[in-house]
């Protein structure tokens, strides 16, 4: 990344993220975390830019033998990663939410989101592992465990690096991929606990201290009511490791500083969390809070190629003038900054409602706006950031092409989060799916009325054609109607701000 582009500060930087929190934060609350908004706004353009730079530059890499022969199945990181790491959990990256009850009440959601906006795009994905560990954290509080989960929980939320761990979801399978129903790893019964047998095929994160795993008891039954949620740490009591191999590290096109690699359990000891037949259910819970997570990151990689564009219009001089003096130019700008503004507003709803189902606030009907809503800000704030990423390579001509100002990394990383906790049609079909439930079509229609959103009445007459509808004709439009819905909630949520409404965010069709 070309350091003389980037702010100073980036909470400095960004009046729309603070127009944003003065208005929707507590007085009390914004005076207690702004100087928390201000350091890591710092250090994303000072340590934690290096430090990302870094990790890019010498990925983990898996040691599976030591010298001795011994099998290890060792993830090894850079320094640069555990100096990531120890940030995130001294900041509370993961732990605000959960800190007694959370001391911020309501607010703690959205508290955590700005934080985690201000440090993702500098961090060479390290977000990643930070949302995993939320939505395991977020699982074990539910299932109210004891003994074991207990412990674990008071790892995954401590602000001490020395005792901080991150866990992975080792959910997807080689046959099934987003139909988890197919799943085929099997849990077997050993005394009190459970032994897991068979592959996973990509694990994110896959050095993590703790994974939480699906899969099938014997003789449970077939599809997703067959699964259950299981716990597997990486070191038993003994400190040696649990039965499970690293196969390898996956080559990908982006996320490379993170190590996402292929498992096979062969007999790893795990433990039940909650009901054998609430798998598939815990499961959800826990993508709520990735998906989350996934539209925090999409929003902020906007916000940070917008940046670089904007700074780079500035400077550079072309035709006799500089770019951000050419009406085309400076218009793409202006375009690039309204669909940023949207994906950061549309997605801080998402948190704020969330604290508020987590704090037990709810309005009614806001708990189906925030089911209805998380799907929608993932889809559509993915797609919106692999756009504008390629839009910023773009303003910066041949240049923004080659690697060493950091826009093709951009780009890279992006281009994961349309495929993460669920593809942009498998989450179409979910908010299809959510409409045809109780009052969740008049929840999201009071929600939108509320906001005197633009294009509201043909966006919810697309969605009561479609959720009245059934087979193929109502599949084929849940794409356009979740694209309508998004951008008439965006506009209005832009709208009751006060900020400026542009007819469509790039790279997305018109309605």
């Amino acid at each position: 990344m070309m350091p003389e582009l980037l702010p100073a500060n980036t909470w400095d930087a960004d009046p729309t993220l603070r127009l944003l929190l003065e208005a929707w934060l507590r007085r009390e609350t914004l005076n207690v975390v702004e100087p928390a908004f201000r350091e890591m706004g710092r250090a994303a353009a000072e340590e934690l830019q290096a430090w990302g730079d870094a990790c890019e530059g010498q990925p983990a890499f898996l040691r599976s033998f030591d010298a001795w022969g011994e099998r290890v199945d060792e993830v090894v990181y850079p320094d640069a990663w555990r100096q990531l790491a120890s940030v995130a959990a001294r900041a509370g990256l993961v732990a605000l939410p959960y800190e007694d009850a959370s001391r911020l009440g309501a607010d703690a959601r959205l508290v955590q989101a700005a934080l985690c906006y201000l440090f993702a795009p500098s961090t060479a994905t390290y977000s990643c592992p930070v949302a995993m560990t939320d939505g395991a954290a977020r699982v074990l509080t539910d299932a109210g465990g004891v003994g074991q989960p207990r412990a674990v929980l008071g790892h995954l939320t401590s602000r001490d690096p020395g005792e901080a761990w991150t866990a992975g979801q080792w959910m997807t399978e080689r046959q099934g991929g987003s139909d988890v129903g197919q799943n085929a790893v099997v849990a077997k019964r050993d005394g009190d606990g459970w032994r897991l047998f068979g592959q996973k095929f990509f694990c994110s994160n896959v050095g993590c201290e703790v994974a939480l795993a699906l899969a099938r008891p014997e003789r449970a039954p077939a599809g997703t009511r067959g699964l259950a949620l299981f716990l597997v740490l990486r070191d038993g009591p003994d400190g040696r490791r649990n039965h499970y191999r690293i196969d390898r590290l996956k080559d990908k096109l982006g996320t490379r500083a993170m190590a996402t690699g292929e498992v096979t359990l062969d007999g790893a000891q795990a433990e039940l969390v909650g009901d054998a037949d609430r798998g598939f259910a815990q499961m959800t819970a826990m993508l709520n809070i990735t998906r989350l997570h996934n539209a925090i990151t999409a929003a902020a990689t906007m916000r940070r190629a917008l940046a670089l564009a904007t700074a780079y219009a500035a400077q550079r001089q072309a035709f006799g003038r500089k770019l951000a003096h050419h009406p085309l130019h400076a218009e793409v700008l202006r375009e690039m900054a309204a669909g940023t503004d949207a994906a950061l507003y549309f997605t801080m709803r998402m948190a704020q409602l969330l604290g508020r189902i987590e704090a037990g606030t709810t309005k009614p009907g806001e708990a189906a706006v925030f089911r209805i809503g998380i799907a929608l800000a993932k889809l559509y704030t993915a797609k919106q950031a692999v756009a504008v990423a390629s839009e910023a390579i773009e303003c910066f001509g041949g240049q923004g092409y080659m690697e060493d100002t950091g826009l093709p990394r951009l780009l890279r990383d992006a281009q994961v989060l349309p495929i993460w906790e669920g593809t942009t049609s498998v989450l179409a079909l979910d908010v299809l799916r959510v409409l045809r439930k109780g009052d969740a079509l008049d929840a999201l229609s009071a929600e939108l009325e509320r906001l005197d959103a633009p294009e509201r009445k043909s966006a919810l007459d697309l969605a009561r054609k479609a959720s009245a509808e059934d087979g193929d004709s109502a599949e084929s439009a849940a794409r356009r109607l979740a694209f309508s819905l998004a951008q008439s909630w965006m506009g209005g949520l832009l709208a009751e701000a006060g900020v400026e409404i542009r007819p469509r965010g790039i790279g997305l069709p018109r309605r």
